[in-house]
């Protein structure tokens, strides 16, 4: 039987296997959590028919995730749990054993995407002109474009771009050697931040924040990384230090509108508790979900128009230094953030599968999220963060992973895989799990994350033991300065 809407007052539900559904029901099959908003009267004068269209709308649809390094497994795993089929590809072949047991793997994504009926894309760097190709097909895409990649992998694209949409930008030179930055930064001392651009910048441990305010700091690791990373290292920034609160915001956009509620993460990227040790990439992140706020409307909200014409679908973040003076931007995420879209998803009460499948249908969602806060802490092995297969191949890999009680469901897989129900390490990275704990306030859910960790065993794991100290301090001045209002 097809259902379809009559155009009455009333917008009772009639059944009718005999003509097509009316356009209106139709598009609102694609987005099902504004079905019963939009239609409340079919929900107290035709309960059956309700029921009848509301199992349609639940059959099981097919997601197809492509991924450059295996980033996003856990949340693929999250959908096949919702009840959906799902089929996961890995173009790097050596991380391609990454959730193996966990979710069926595709071989060929071109092909499987005519399979799919939602494809998720995971990373930048060339994903979003994948992403924008299936778009124009027709097909329900989660992904950016060639312009959305570039705002990331181009940092001083990104920073122009800021500035033309009317956001205060930090200054900064671009430099495609070291011999002309080295000169520049003995010309005009200061303290800088030294950002490798394109591929080199997911080298985390190559990003240097200078200390010194003659910049001499700087000036011997130019000369450092002009002997030893000249090869690596093709373009890179210097951007002047600022200092304040380090904090971002992100929104999920459904290709014409930021949806709310907005995202406020606050990131702790070095090795070890108080900020001290090489870049991560991400040790932990603490969060809450809020309605716009100061920090949204002058930053991201920005971009909004630009990234309608770009039809961009999913998840965008721009990470900030904020003080009294002003909000400056860092730089873009325009694709989910590893671990904090694990961490988003348990501070979602919609499944991320509906919300995925209507932000790439065009909806307006109506999903709900927790109150209070989230932290995410990630649970790492030797050789993390560095590239040593030889000690990854000694101390971690095929590594077993145990839960004393129990594997909860709050532990977030990321290079991990299952052999006959065993969790095993996977991958090359040593990026192992991530832990979430959720409160009403930010040392609730810290108290529960590291309660959660005491109840896993890895070999040779650590992790960061101060993930959420820093809101004590930094709530108060970002509300001070009136950014979170």
């Amino acid at each position: 039987m097809v259902l379809s809407l009559s155009e009455s007052s009333s917008h009772r539900r009639v059944a009718s296997p005999s003509r097509p559904p009316g356009e209106n029901f139709n598009k609102l099959l694609q987005c099902p959590t504004r079905l019963l908003l939009e239609f409340p009267h079919a929900v107290r004068r035709d309960r059956a028919a309700l029921f009848e269209g509301l199992h349609f709308l639940m059959d099981k649809r097919k997601f197809l995730f492509v991924s450059l390094s295996g980033l996003i497994g856990d949340i693929a795993w999250q959908v096949l749990k919702e009840g959906h089929d799902v089929r996961y590809y890995i173009d790097n072949e050596k991380e391609r054993d990454i959730a193996d047991g966990f979710v069926p793997k595709s071989k060929d994504w071109e092909k499987d995407a005519k399979w799919a009926d939602i494809v998720v894309f995971d990373d930048t760097l060339g994903q979003g002109a994948r992403a924008q190709a299936l778009r124009k097909e027709g097909k329900p895409v989660i992904g950016g474009s060639e312009y959305t990649d570039r705002l990331e992998d181009d940092r001083s694209f990104g920073q122009e771009e800021l500035k033309k949409a009317g956001v205060n930008i930090i200054p900064y030179e671009d430099f495609d050697s070291f011999d002309p930055a080295i000169e520049f930064v003995k010309k005009n001392p200061d303290r800088y931040v030294i950002k490798p651009s394109g591929e080199a910048q997911n080298v985390k441990r190559r990003l240097f924040v200078g200390e010194e305010e003659d910049g001499d700091d700087v000036v011997r690791m130019l000369e450092a990384y002009k002997k030893a990373f000249a090869d690596e290292i093709k373009v890179f920034q210097l951007q002047r230090r600022i200092h304040g609160v380090e904090v971002a915001v992100g929104a999920f956009f459904n290709g014409k509108k930021f949806i709310t509620p907005i995202n406020i993460n606050f990131e702790h990227k070095k090795l070890f508790p108080g900020e001290v040790g090489p870049p991560t990439g991400e040790m932990g992140t603490a969060m809450f979900w809020s309605e716009p706020n100061a920090l949204f409307t002058r930053t991201l909200l920005k971009m909004e128009s630009r990234l309608a014409e770009e039809g961009y679908v999913g998840y965008i973040d721009l990470n900030c230094i904020v003080n009294n003076n002003g909000i400056y931007p860092l730089e873009f995420t325009s694709r989910f953030g590893y671990p904090t879209i694990m961490i988003q998803q348990e501070g979602m009460l919609t499944p991320i599968s509906d919300l995925f499948w209507e932000l790439a249908n065009g909806c307006d969602p109506k999903w709900r999220t927790r109150s209070g806060f989230q932290i995410g802490v990630r649970i790492v092995v030797p050789p993390f963060p560095f590239d040593d297969e030889a000690t990854f191949e000694s101390f971690s890999k095929n590594n077993a992973i145990v839960f004393k009680r129990g594997t909860p469901d709050e532990v977030h897989i990321e290079d991990v895989k299952q052999v006959n129900g065993q969790w095993l390490i996977a991958g090359t990275s040593g990026v192992v799990l991530a832990v979430v704990g959720t409160g009403q306030t930010m040392k609730q859910a810290q108290a529960q994350v590291y309660t959660r960790i005491k109840n896993i065993l890895i070999p040779n794991m650590y992790y960061r033991t101060d993930i959420g100290d820093r809101w004590a301090e930094d709530s108060d001045k970002l509300h001070n300065w009136g950014y979170l209002r």
